[in-house]
C-alpha cells in the first residue's frame, strides 16, 4: 500500500465520509475557499492510480468509492509510525504520548479497561 501525501490523505477521508460520491462532493466537503474542481479530479484521479478509490461511470459523471477500508489503511500507517519511529514497540509510542502529556492518565485507564475486556472475550 502506497503512502499518501496529505492531500490525498485529506481527499480519501471525505471519500471514506461519503462513502459514494462525486468529485463534486469532495469539493463540497472542504471549507471555504476550498481547492479547484480541477485540483480535486486530479487528486482523486491520482487516489485511483493507487488503488484507494474504484470509479463508477455513471453518463458522463465517474462515482467513486474506496476500495481500502480506513481501518486497514490506518493499521498500516500506524504500525509503521511505531516500527520507523518507537523501536516496534506500542508501549514505547503510548510511553511517549504520556511524557509528552498528549495522553491523558484517564485516556490511558480507558486503554487499560479496553485492553481488559478483550482479554475476556
Amino acid at each position: 500500500m502506497e503512502k499518501l501525501s496529505i492531500q490525498e490523505e485529506e481527499v480519501m477521508i471525505y471519500i471514506w465520509e461519503l462513502e459514494n460520491c462525486i468529485v463534486k462532493d469532495i469539493v463540497a466537503k472542504y471549507q471555504k475557499p476550498a481547492p479547484p474542481y480541477t485540483t480535486v479530479a486530479s487528486i482523486v484521479k491520482n487516489l485511483e492510480r493507487k488503488g484507494y478509490v474504484k470509479p463508477e461511470r455513471i453518463g458522463n459523471l465517474y462515482r467513486y468509492s474506496p476500495a481500502i477500508k480506513q481501518s486497514e489503511y490506518k493499521r498500516t500507517f500506524v504500525g509503521n509510525v511505531v516500527q520507523n519511529y518507537f523501536e516496534n514497540s506500542y508501549k514505547e509510542m503510548v510511553s511517549f504520548f504520556a511524557k509528552d502529556q498528549k495522553i491523558s492518565a484517564k485516556d490511558l485507564k480507558e486503554i487499560i479497561e479496553m485492553i481488559e475486556e478483550r482479554k475476556e472475550q
